[in-house]
């Protein structure tokens, strides 16, 4: 499960930016909510309309683009971009671009987030570089909240529920109440069913017409925006309701599964904390994986594995993929040193001094099991990789990524890699001219 200690801040605008290098701290982050209204899933990034006190219909979607260490969250489990319909309303935290001149959209001025675009106060920010993008389900799963519904009103299998957000553990904190629309496409998990509204009116749960209190029943909601009649602008659906624990589960282990594929096939992403070099092209590459994954990926990177690194660019598109895949360019070696993984036992049990770890380009706090959570973006694992063909795209700060040699060695689609060298600047960098104007 995701934890995040430190919370966004919606401070005045200011000049921090991520370094390269350098894990951002959450605290410095802006956050928003908006709907997802378009997505360029190879190049990671994508439109949000976002909300505010305005008309929620007539606000212009707004670029982000995910940092290369993002962590996306969906059923509360971990995801791709692609794997969020269009629709869905998201949380956002985000910075301004780590570099302008390389920003994959729009690079916008400091303080937009205080100008009022038609009248629709802060949706456009210049924070658009995004470090957690998580659905509903997985937002409340890690800020502790839960929906309780209240009320509903039914006529034709579609109607709207009146539902509370309400911490779990303060009793303090208050609600956040809304008015949300349902009907006959929303999906409603119960254990391991897949239920629709006429079900719950044939067993009378809820009722074919009228109103009805629900009584506080817990639940988790997903939730999106639809054109809504009557003119109210500021209304979002209900894509699914989870009644239980075990539905909800089991949407998340679904998620967490096809995530894991997705991953095995792609590599894990990491960067370059130091490099060693030897001689005839030899080198030993210390890099920290990038965190919010599933465990068992992680326990795949064993002390004594072959594995294979590539370079990639921040959208982390292979810089050598080729018809041949990545593979074939890759350099291939074996992992000298796991340090920091809880998921495998400390095979190392000597105590390096903080001198000895700076020389090897170790992080103080790694491979220390008292040590403080790693930020977020980081799992806190880093490895030591020996090869004897070190590639171009491996120096300090830049990003790779990873994959253990019993990972499956697949093909990318063309959208997914550089044209060896080959490219331009617009594929290695995507124009932000893609994005239109309003």
């Amino acid at each position: 499960m995701l934890v995040v200690t430190a919370h966004a801040a919606n401070e005045a605008p200011g000049t921090y930016r991520p370094e390269a290098g350098k894990f951002p701290p959450l605290e410095k982050a802006h956050s928003y909510r908006g709907e997802l209204v378009f997505v360029d899933h190879a190049n990671r990034r994508g439109s949000l309309r976002l909300t505010s006190g305005g008309i929620f219909r007539t606000t212009a979607p707004h670029p982000f683009a995910l940092l290369p260490y993002a962590v996306v969250r969906y059923h509360g489990a971990p995801a791709d971009l692609r794997d969020i319909p269009l629709g869905t309303m998201l949380h956002v935290r985000a910075f301004l671009p780590p570099d302008p001149k390389t920003s994959a959209v729009p690079v916008l001025p400091v303080n937009n987030r205080e100008k009022s675009p038609a009248g629709n106060l802060g949706t456009a920010p210049a924070e658009n570089h995004v470090l957690l993008l998580e659905d509903e389900p997985s937002y409340c799963q890690r800020e502790g909240l839960v929906w309780e519904l209240k009320e509903l009103e039914i006529k034709n299998r579609e109607g709207t529920i009146f539902a509370s957000r309400e911490a779990q553990n303060n009793a303090k904190a208050k609600p956040s109440d809304e008015t949300l629309t349902f009907d006959a496409a929303t999906r409603i998990w119960r254990g391991r069913e897949c239920l629709r509204i006429e079900h719950l009116i044939a067993d009378k749960t809820w009722p074919a017409e009228g109103k009805k209190a629900l009584g506080g029943q817990v639940v988790n909601l997903g939730i999106t925006w639809r054109p809504t009649p009557g003119g109210v602008f500021g209304r979002f659906h209900l894509s699914d309701i989870w009644l239980d624990d075990e539905a909800m589960q089991n949407a998340t282990q679904h998620q967490t599964e096809l995530h894991k594929t997705f991953i095995r096939s792609r590599w894990i992403p990491a960067w370059v904390d130091a490099v060693e070099y030897g001689k005839f092209g030899r080198a030993t590459v210390t890099a920290t994986l990038f965190g919010g994954m599933d465990a068992s990926l992680y326990a795949d990177f064993k002390p004594g594995i072959t594995a294979l690194m590539n370079g990639v660019e921040n959208t982390l598109k292979h810089t050598e993929g080729g018809t041949a895949g990545p593979t074939q360019m890759a350099a291939r070696g074996k992992l000298i040193e796991v340090r920091g993984n809880p998921f495998l036992p400390q095979i190392d049990s000597e105590t390096k001094s903080d001198s000895e770890k700076k020389s090897a380009g170790l992080p103080e706090s790694v491979g220390n099991q008292n040590s403080a959570s790693p930020p977020l973006g980081s799992s806190g694992i880093q490895i030591r990789f020996e090869t004897d063909l070190i590639t171009e795209g491996m120096r300090p700060t830049r990003i790779v990524k990873v994959r253990p040699s019993s990972w499956p060695d697949v093909h990318l689609p063309r959208e997914e890699y550089l044209g060896n060298g080959a490219s331009n600047i617009h594929e290695r960098f995507p124009t932000p001219a893609i994005f239109p104007t309003y």
